[in-house]
């Protein structure tokens, strides 16, 4: 299926890094400080979001009086050291990065997250400079369940959506990419386990360590 792929488009959180624990313990921390709970649903509520979107379901949602710049800045400044310091590549991910560019591959980030950010884990991971370009959910009109931002991506890239895979780790982004015309493949991650049968169904490919890849790139 991979064989003749000429770009492949990432999801960061989740995909690449191991980084969906940073939003939980931010979630927690950051409702706490205002005397508010973690409601049991908010995951599966803002996982499809871009990070402006999810700032404003905050504030509707928990009546937050900040602006929708300031509550994002507040997570930026709580999320930047975990960033920085703690967030480590899923098994096999660089290696595979490698491999795809051994092969002259195009790679692009596909990503709800924010440039600062991403700029912190890709450098402090060493894959920064494996991508050709980054592609970020507030650049288009819609979320990760559509297919704005792979569709984007792939144009910065120079090619049509059908020369392309992207890897994802949740089920509106796997739909969302589908609904682009590219091929999938499903990244295992603890936070979306709850979605791995229909991941499964819906994706190309499904995959617990990008190893498994290496013979059928």
């Amino acid at each position: 299926m991979l064989k003749n792929i000429k770009g492949a488009i990432f999801d960061m959180d989740g995909t690449l890094i191991d980084s969906m624990w940073v939003w939980s313990k931010i979630d927690e921390e950051y409702l706490a400080k205002r005397n508010l709970t973690v409601p049991k649903n908010l995951k599966q509520d803002i996982e499809h979001m871009s990070f402006s979107e999810v700032a404003c379901y905050f504030q509707k949602k928990f009546n937050i009086s900040d602006s929708i710049e300031e509550i994002q800045k507040e997570w930026n400044d709580m999320a930047l050291y975990h960033y920085s310091h703690d967030v480590t590549l899923k098994p096999g991910a660089r290696e595979f990065l490698s491999l795809l560019k051994s092969k002259n591959v195009k790679m692009a980030l596909a990503t709800s997250n924010c440039n600062l950010l991403i700029e912190a884990a890709l450098k402090k991971n060493n894959i920064y400079n494996f991508f050709d370009c980054i592609t970020t959910t507030d650049e288009v009109q819609r979320g990760k369940d559509f297919p704005d931002v792979y569709l984007l991506a792939a144009q910065k890239l120079n090619l049509k959506p059908d020369q392309c895979v992207v890897f994802e780790d949740i089920l509106p982004a796997v739909k969302g990419a589908k609904s682009a015309g590219m091929k999938v493949v499903g990244v295992h991650d603890l936070y979306s386990e709850y979605q791995k049968k229909d991941i499964i169904n819906l994706a190309d490919i499904y995959i617990s360590r990008y190893d498994e890849l290496n013979k059928v790139v």
